[in-house]
């Protein structure tokens, strides 16, 4: 059974960097694509940035040029290197994983607070 395991995140200034990972765990397919979405309370989870098995990507308008997604060394993990971060990138993190059209899984969600 596939497991998605997200790790980082935490506190930061504005103007820092923080960085997300996430792992798709007890499995020999190799996912579709793998992504990164967000929450805040009240609101509707948004898609920041998503990556593809053949390498495209996808990202928000408010985080494209800060925000990095990237496939980790590792087969089936994906990083989300967030650069400039603002207030308003304070949520939580969520990385879904798509093992086939059709399907996808959600990790467990990770705090993301900026703040000064």
């Amino acid at each position: 059974q596939v497991q998605v395991v997200e790790s980082g995140g935490g506190l930061a200034q504005p103007g820092e960097s923080l960085r997300l990972s996430c792992a798709a765990s007890g499995t020999t397919l190799e996912m579709n694509s793998m992504a990164w979405y967000r929450q805040t309370p009240g609101k509707r989870r948004e898609l920041v940035a998503s990556l593809t098995r053949g390498g495209i990507t996808n990202y928000t308008d408010s985080v494209k040029g800060r925000f990095i997604i990237s496939g980790a060394n590792a087969k089936n993990t994906v990083a989300l290197q967030m650069n400039s971060l603002k207030p308003e990138d304070t949520a939580i993190y969520y990385c879904r994983v798509v093992p086939k059209p059709g399907s996808w899984l959600w990790g467990q969600g990770i705090q993301v607070f900026v703040s000064s």
